[in-house]
């Protein structure tokens, strides 16, 4: 048995996201004993639980002699609440490590191989740059078929799944993104919800956007529900639009989701692992995927598409989930606000029909919410659409997103930012072409979607004929700081904005 050392964890108030570690003083009997190193993994134990973490060496007067210091992860995961003696060891040796190393080498990995990694990763057994490497050499179309619907049942396999008694379909729906301002989420579950259908919906945080779906509704009600919040809400209102990494469903996700954002890389495999067994996990029978197309969307070719949807059917299919593919126009972005707070503004404006509503996010909405009533009525795409006008037109929709909203939670008012600053056009011309990702850089730049008032609000689309003067956009952020510096950004790049 490995030797184990006591001492006193102490929380120093380090937030390092999820990955837990230790600091030990350079001078630690504990490290000169076994030859701990920083990076070194080590095991931490208080009764019956226990953390791996990696460990930080630090000058002698940071931590106090026999102690150690602990990240928040590492004290949350160990509930510890004062100094208290801790064991300390080796770590384990994670076996599954070879598989990511028969990866590296450019193997294929098999079922055993994917639930092993998926499943010490849900565990906290990766460090940050072992689950960075996993993720790498899987990225770039480097998983085949086979693996991408192993890796997709061993993260469902790893976390909760719910389950919907008396519902013969249960629906979903997910955009791959790429497209600033796109929030569609919430104006269709609550029109499929409005017509009678069971949508239950848990979505992401921003992987690479300045926005998800669930930042935009935390900015308007609680999303961090518990399963049993999950399970009466949707039995209230037959729809949800929860966080789904509060809830243990898939919950590998989660984790490699905070690396892909830090790696700026979502790659094809583990994007539709990601998405469907989030579908699977939250009991979905049927999905619509929403795939845009653009010079400067996450998808640029209609080939590239086709080749996605196929994939996601396919593995859909595998899952036992029906999947229908539908690709979009990506050539620009969807609605006025980027960032939280300005696109909930942009949602709100569509579900109560006001005058200044962006006609691009109501459109797009309709055409989805029309295609998952086709696929749960079989009336025909164009009676499907009509039903989700009529819901929309009638206020039904806005009164069963109310209901969902108020049922989470309370209903927030949205905040304003400190800072605002307008941008004006140089020079005029018809507007050609709009940078997706640099436009969506700007506004993280500004602090989205970490702060939920930073982003922007676009006052221009393709086609457009500007002249020198009006406004193109307005800035939001929450610092000077973070305004200057998306602003610089912004003046660098002068292609952001395309005229001729």
């Amino acid at each position: 048995m490995p030797n184990q050392y006591t001492l006193k964890a102490l929380d120093i108030g380090i937030n390092t996201h999820q990955e837990s570690v230790a600091y030990m003083r350079e001078d630690c009997p504990v490290c000169r004993a076994e030859g701990f190193t920083s990076n070194s993994r080590v095991k931490i134990s208080v009764g019956s639980r226990s953390v791996v973490a990696s460990v930080n060496v630090v000058d002698s007067q940071v931590i106090p002699e026999g102690h150690v210091g602990l990240s928040k992860s590492a004290i949350q995961r160990l509930a510890l609440d004062s100094v208290t003696d801790v064991m300390i060891g080796h770590a384990d040796v994670v076996a599954s490590l070879a598989s990511v190393r028969k990866k590296v080498f450019g193997n294929s990995l098999d079922e055993a191989d994917m639930q092993a990694i998926i499943t010490d990763i849900s565990d906290h057994l990766y460090s940050d740059i072992e689950i960075a490497t996993f993720l790498s050499v899987c990225a770039g179309g480097r998983l085949n078929i086979d693996e991408i619907v192993y890796l997709t049942q061993a993260m469902v396999n790893a976390g909760k799944r719910l389950h919907w008694p008396g519902h013969d379909a249960v629906f979903d729906k997910h955009c791959i993104g790429g497209l600033p301002g796109n929030r569609t989420t919430p104006l269709v579950v609550s029109i499929v919800s409005a017509a009678g259908h069971l949508m239950p919906k848990t979505s992401s945080r921003a992987i690479t956007s300045p926005a998800g779906t669930a930042d935009t509704m935390e900015s308007l009600t609680n999303v961090n529900l518990e399963l049993a919040d999950i399970r009466r809400v949707v039995n209230e209102t037959g729809a949800c639009l929860t966080w789904g990494g509060a809830v243990n469903l898939s919950p590998a996700d989660d984790v490699l989701i905070r690396i892909e954002r830090a790696l700026d890389l979502d790659g094809e495999g583990q994007m539709i692992a990601s998405v469907l067994s989030k579908k699977v996990a939250a009991g979905s029978t049927h999905t619509l995927i929403d795939i845009p197309v653009g010079p400067t969307a996450k998808v640029r070719s209609g080939s590239d598409a086709g080749r996605l949807a196929s994939l996601f059917t396919q593995v859909g299919a595998a899952c036992g989930l029906k999947v229908r593919c539908i690709i979009t126009d990506g050539s620009q972005p969807v609605g006025r606000g980027i960032g939280p707070v300005e696109e909930a503004r942009d949602l709100l404006a569509v579900l109560r029909c006001e005058d200044n509503a962006p006609v691009d996010l109501r459109d797009r909405a309709l055409l989805l919410a029309g295609h998952v009533l086709d696929m749960a009525e079989h009336c025909g795409l164009e009676v499907a659409q009509q039903k989700a006008m009529e819901l929309l037109i009638s206020g039904e929709a806005y009164r069963q997103f109310c209901r969902i909203v108020e049922s989470q939670g309370v209903f927030k008012s949205l905040p304003e930012a400190h800072y605002q600053h307008t941008e004006n056009a140089v020079l005029g011309g018809t507007l050609r072409r709009i940078d997706n990702r640099k436009l969506a850089r700007l506004a993280k730049l500004s602090g989205a979607p970490f702060s939920p008032g930073a982003g922007l609000r676009l006052y221009v689309k393709l086609g457009d004929e500007v002249n020198a003067g009006d406004t193109l956009f307005t800035l939001y952020s929450e610092s000077e700081g973070e305004r200057d510096y998306a602003l610089e950004y912004y003046r660098e790049n002068t292609d952001l904005f395309v005229f001729d």
